[in-house]
């Protein structure tokens, strides 16, 4: 009896054990690509870095050996990628369903298409001084620009992909794109920071960055031609599509790597479904005041950016700030109370909230929460200097408000896209999906043209149903079909209010993306924390900041189709 017992649970017992091995195998694969992707990361943090700063015996070349290294060795992997799960069959069983939407992957090719105009401006600027500078210089934006092509191809065509074979080689080449991505983050953040600084420092003898990589040879090379002036401003005002796309391409990239080896539960597959009817239902408030503060921060910018650069009166510099600085105010003080009328709106609401695995909305979260730190870090570092420093004008008080909406304007918008983004579905969307399924052969029926059978009389209210003819369908099933539904209010206002917010992220996007820093022409912070610490502090953290607006873009974007 023993022996039969002992029979009966191996059995069952080496089915256990199987998942269990499994699994470990599973962590010890991911372990060691991102074991793989931390070393390079600090090799590339590292090489970028230093080749900042002007005592360092690194140059801006040694950078652009690394990159171009990584991005070749990435363009080989995603083709070998794309040929061999064409060839296997069997190797991609399921797709993620959540990743890659149809609107982040939009977004890639846009930020892609700048992105090769920037590099073309790049090879046409350095063609300029080829006798002169290193081959390395013009052979980095053409492999960029290589890179780009394939990477986005590769990401259109396999970023809702759960792989099932060479697992641990995906891993890490998927770490190894993810990587090369950041690295080449970083080298544009570094390289814009260090153009910026310069353009409103360069009087300054004691500037320890050197000249950007642009100008880095001027001393021998010199950019007199008037086409050579257009590629070299060209290439730099194109800089934040080039980064906003290194880090699309980064999160999409994640998603696949939390993908490898996934069995997707068949849930919940219709939410992307709704993409296709976003702008079916009528809205007007959100979007009208969203382009209205669109088109006048649009104006601001362009305003905001003569006086200060063009103009050196300080009476000018200061209309320019209080300027800035109002309007901020009046968009960040709108944005938080919408944020709070929206996360009202949800204690209202019954829908339930979706507990199923989902690596995209955890990544989303995660960035949302991770990237908001770098404006809290700037935002707080303000508010000391604005209180400790003793003169105060109106000036500090519009920044020290500015600072502190700010805040507000983060934390509560967090609260309300995290909500949306776990909520379900409304449950008049699954009502009527669970009713076309119940018809099957007849959703696709023409109700004009179908008989309807009266029970008690057995005549039927359609002429043309042709004779024997037994279809008869209820009238609240017609109702259901032919009658639009119509949307509750708390849809209607969510839906606003993300339109809302959406509008008045790609605005506070723009604005610091292409110029306007309020951190260096109020010399308030500057002052107080001097020329070194309060530059590094903004370098470091405002790439976050602007990361966050343009990845809250997207996520608002999902709040609003599942609204």
């Amino acid at each position: 009896s023993s022996s039969l017992a002992s029979s009966q649970i191996a059995p069952y017992s080496h089915q256990s054990s199987a998942p269990a091995s499994k699994e470990v195998w599973k962590k010890g694969g991911r372990m060691f690509s991102i074991l793989l992707a931390v070393h390079l990361a600090l090799l590339a943090c590292t090489l970028v870095s230093s080749g900042a700063f002007e005592k360092i015996a690194v140059h801006d070349y040694d950078v652009f050996f690394l990159l171009t290294v990584m991005m070749l060795i990435v363009i080989v992997w995603i083709i070998f990628y794309l040929i061999s799960t064409a060839r296997c069959p069997d190797a991609i069983l399921c797709r993620d369903s959540h990743a890659g939407p149809i609107w982040l992957r939009g977004g890639l090719i846009l930020f892609a298409i700048f992105s090769l105009v920037m590099d073309v401006f790049k090879i046409g600027y350095y063609s300029s001084f080829y006798s002169c500078l290193s081959a390395i210089k013009i052979i980095y934006p053409i492999v960029q620009a290589i890179f780009v092509v394939v990477q986005t191809y590769f990401l259109w065509m396999s970023a809702k992909d759960c792989v099932h074979v060479h697992l641990n080689v995906t891993r890490c080449g998927l770490m190894l794109t993810l990587t090369t991505n950041l690295a080449v983050w970083m080298s544009a953040v570094t390289d814009e920071s260090v153009h910026k600084a310069h353009s409103k420092l360069k009087k300054n003898a004691h500037l320890e960055l050197k000249v950007p990589l642009t100008d880095s040879s001027t001393d021998v090379c010199n950019c007199n031609s008037q086409i050579c002036q257009i590629f070299k401003n060209g290439y730099f005002w194109l800089y934040p599509f080039n980064i906003e796309y290194s880090l699309f391409a980064s999160a999409m990239v994640y998603v696949m790597w939390k993908n490898v080896g996934r069995f997707i539960e068949h849930h919940s597959h219709h939410i992307h479904r709704l993409k296709f009817r976003l702008f079916r239902r009528t809205f007007f408030v959100g979007i009208v005041l969203g382009l209205i503060i669109l088109v006048s921060g649009l104006g601001v910018l362009i305003v905001y950016e003569v006086q200060v650069n063009s103009i050196t009166e300080s009476t000018n510099k200061s209309q320019a700030l209080t300027m800035y600085y109002i309007f901020n105010i009046v968009c960040l003080g709108l944005m938080s109370l919408v944020c709070i009328g929206g996360s009202v709106i949800y204690r209202f609401d019954k829908r339930d909230m979706d507990r199923h695995k989902n690596p995209t909305r955890t990544l989303d979260v995660a960035l949302l929460m991770g990237a908001a730190l770098g404006q809290y870090a700037i935002s707080y570092y303000s508010i000391v200097a604005i209180v400790a420093s003793t003169p105060r004008d109106a000036i500090s008080a519009l920044n020290l408000t500015y600072a502190l909406l700010m805040i507000a304007q983060h934390t509560f918008q967090n609260i309300f896209i995290i909500e949306g983004l776990h909520r379900q579905p409304p449950k008049e969307d699954h009502k009527h999906g669970s009713r076309q399924k119940d018809l099957c052969g007849l959703t696709f029926v023409n109700i004009s043209a179908v008989s309807l059978r009266v029970p008690d009389g057995g005549s039927t209210l359609a002429p043309s149903t042709a004779p024997g003819t037994e279809a008869s369908l209820p009238s609240d099933l017609v109702r259901s079909l032919t009658a639009p539904k119509k949307m509750n209010w708390r849809r209607k206002c969510l839906r606003e209010i993300s339109m809302f917010l959406l509008l008045s992220n790609i605005i506070l996007w723009i604005m610091p993306a292409f110029g306007a820093r309020p951190h260096f022409d109020n010399d308030t912070e500057l002052n107080f924390y001097g020329d070194s610490m309060w530059p590094a502090i903004v370098d470091i953290c405002l790439p976050f900041g602007i990361f966050y607006r343009m990845h809250a873009v997207a996520s608002l974007l999902e709040v609003y189709i599942m609204s």
